[in-house]
């Protein structure tokens, strides 16, 4: 999930994340403790990416009978900043003033199939709405999806998934690595569709081309390679 969509819960990945910083600058011998930190921490960063797509590739592997493996995330479409390109000339941003925007929800198969709506607020209360068209239209699957807060602390949430715990399985990914996310190679594409070179007349008409796009827009990405690191 990307752009201020709620916080996460991932203890583990603020310890080791890459803003953990054991040495002051002002120290004897700072200058080789810092390189010794930043190795520390790309070592770090390369074993949890093995785990990562260790843990992928087993359910890949091994999948069930019946099941398919789903990939989940949000994105934000705000409507106060539109670049317009001019063939030429450097990128202009057009600043609307306006603060709103709209939360578009994605999950997207192995099997090619995909699935988005759109949202007034991203909160428990619409991530458990998407979970219903999610756990319809993919009855047994393994959902990929990160920890926000929304995902994974929201008690309504909490409860929908574990009177499903044998169809709906999650498999929570860290925050720190947004290229196991296939999800956001859509919203890379899509935001560079449809917040460039565009001209809205109205928050309205901003929503209603979203929503537009998202019913009829067909991404074709393998999302194994993505789940498994293959990918960037």
């Amino acid at each position: 999930m990307e752009d201020g969509a709620g916080s996460r819960d991932d203890s583990e990945e603020r310890r080791g994340g890459e803003g953990w910083n054991i040495t002051s600058p002002t120290s004897t011998g700072s200058s080789t403790s810092g390189v010794s930190s930043r190795r520390f921490t790309s070592t770090l960063h390369q074993k949890r990416r093995r785990r990562i797509s260790k843990k992928a590739k087993e359910i890949l592997e091994h999948l069930q009978e019946g099941f398919t493996v789903v990939a989940l995330d949000e994105t934000f479409f705000y409507y106060d900043s539109l670049i317009r390109k001019v063939a030429g000339k450097r990128p202009v941003a057009k600043v609307t003033g306006s603060h709103k925007h709209s939360c578009v929800i994605g999950a997207l198969s192995i099997d090619g199939r995909q699935l988005f709506r759109q949202y007034e607020h991203f909160d428990g209360e619409a991530f458990k709405d998407f979970l219903r068209f999610v756990h319809y239209k993919f009855p047994r699957c393994y959902l990929f999806l990160d920890r926000a807060r929304q995902h994974y602390k929201d008690e309504r949430v909490q409860c929908y998934f574990e009177g499903r715990k044998d169809s709906l399985i999650p498999v929570w990914q860290p925050t720190a690595f947004p290229e196991f996310m296939p999800l956001e190679e859509c919203w890379n594409i899509s935001k560079d569709d449809l917040l460039v070179q565009f001209n809205y007349s109205s928050y309205h008409e901003f929503k209603v081309k979203v929503g537009e796009y998202f019913r009829t827009k067909r991404f074709n990405l393998d999302i194994k390679k993505y789940l498994v690191g293959e990918v960037g």
